[in-house]
């Protein structure tokens, strides 16, 4: 077996380029040893923003990198806004920004306002119906992936197999979504979040690419919310259609501007966390013995992979006024980007931090975001989809063998791997 082991590794900072999506597939060790030195000796370090072709270039950002400073820029809404843009570098049209960021890219009052509604439609009904669901989708995805491998030579591919279908399962289910538009929403979300990684990107035209998958996902969400209006389902589709709050309702493009969000933000978190996790428990055999021996560490080891991975690498917040943060003074306009998988490992708020323990209590990761008005809407589930996912491959796939380094994707905003060679050492 071969995997990438982390080890200590020497760092240029004049040669860190956290704009440069290339820079994103160097191995987790070379990116945490940056990061490492960024918090001691450049913790808002600035950045040129890339060029991509029909968007223009704007002024840069300063990376946060320590733990102290995002939480104190994520708890203060007002001074740092999420309106301006939460998932671009870049200073895209509004109505772009909020279409693709949905609740992530707006402030109060209307975030405040959209959260109310969705919160409601997520009743203990609901979510009990959901959680009880996802144990049957892991149990068939996982014989399924049992099947691939006994149809072959043994091999699967992690991501394909297994870390891709879950959380795509359970959320199409719970939307509703017809089998048949499965796969264009697989394939339109990875396209979302691609970070323009030329493989994910038909066309070779990453704009274009983005813009016509979201379209496309808007289409079909109107198209289901239409079709729910003339005849209610039991699914989180109906509800978002037919709740109302203080006699506001959802419009049908904030519906499909929450539907991309929930299923790019849902999907890919979930997805990057199982396929990481498993990478990340190949790496570290005695954690993994560990865990799968004691489910009363499902817990903790499902924060300590979340907070490991960090499936969201940052997310942008924007000064609202002149003002000064731990010594630095900023300018009103100035964009900061909330570099989470560095907080995650910031000494100063993790002991050991480098060092993956399914045991660590307290962990208080910001791999779901930090307090404050964008905490993750959905944490609760992926949380309950990745300790079940976990129990059900140490009891039903034992045998499962990372078999070689994965292919990881080339961006800088989704910590996501594209491959990951595996195989059943059962099966001959």
């Amino acid at each position: 077996m071969s995997v990438e082991v982390p080890v200590p590794v020497p760092v240029d900072l004049d040669e860190v380029d956290l704009s440069d999506r290339d820079w994103w597939v160097r191995p987790p060790a070379e990116r945490h040893a940056a990061f490492d030195r960024l918090r001691r000796e450049r913790p808002f370090a600035f950045f040129a923003e890339p060029e991509i072709p029909g968007i223009p270039t704007g002024p840069g950002y300063r990376a946060v990198t320590r733990y102290a400073d995002l939480e104190a820029i994520s708890s203060q809404p007002a001074l740092f806004c999420s309106g301006k843009g939460a998932v671009s570098m870049q200073d895209i049209p509004a109505e772009l920004h909020e279409f693709y960021g949905s609740l992530i890219s707006m402030d109060d009052p209307r975030h405040a306002k959209i959260r109310r509604i969705v919160s409601k439609t997520f009743t203990p009904r609901m979510l009990e119906r959901t959680l009880d669901s996802v144990r049957a989708v892991v149990d068939d995805v996982l014989a399924a992936a049992r099947r691939t491998a006994e149809a072959g030579d043994g091999t699967i591919d992690v991501v394909a197999d297994i870390a891709a279908p879950i959380p795509l399962r359970v959320i199409c289910d719970m939307m509703g979504i017809p089998e048949e538009d499965r796969p264009g929403v697989l394939n339109r979300s990875n396209i979302i979040l691609s970070g323009g990684d030329p493989e994910l990107i038909e066309d070779g035209d990453p704009l274009t690419a983005f813009l016509t998958a979201g379209m496309e996902m808007a289409a079909l969400m109107e198209r289901l919310a239409a079709e729910r209006l003339e005849q209610p389902r039991e699914d989180l589709t109906t509800a978002l259609v037919t709740t109302e709050v203080d006699g506001e309702k959802l419009s049908h493009q904030e519906i499909a501007s929450f539907f991309i969000l929930l299923l790019v933000a849902g999907n890919e978190t979930t997805r990057n966390a199982l396929s990481q996790g498993l990478l990340a428990l190949a790496e570290h055999p005695d954690q993994r013995a560990r865990w799968a021996a004691d489910p009363g560490l499902d817990r903790t080891a499902v924060e300590e992979v979340v907070r490991w991975v960090s499936p969201v690498t940052w997310m942008r917040r924007t000064a609202t006024r002149d003002g000064e943060l731990n010594g630095h003074r900023f300018s009103a306009g100035d964009k900061f980007l909330l570099f989470y998988a560095a907080a995650n490992r910031d000494p100063e708020a993790f002991r050991d931090p480098q060092v993956f323990d399914v045991g660590r209590d307290p962990n208080p990761h910001v791999g779901f975001g930090s307090k404050g008005p964008h905490f993750c809407l959905g944490a609760h589930l992926a949380r309950r989809e990745l300790a079940v996912a976990f129990r059900a491959m140490f009891d039903q796939l034992p045998d499962l063998e990372v078999t070689g380094p994965p292919d990881r994707l080339r961006s800088s905003f989704v910590n996501g791997l594209k491959r990951l060679p595996a195989r059943l050492t059962g099966v001959r």
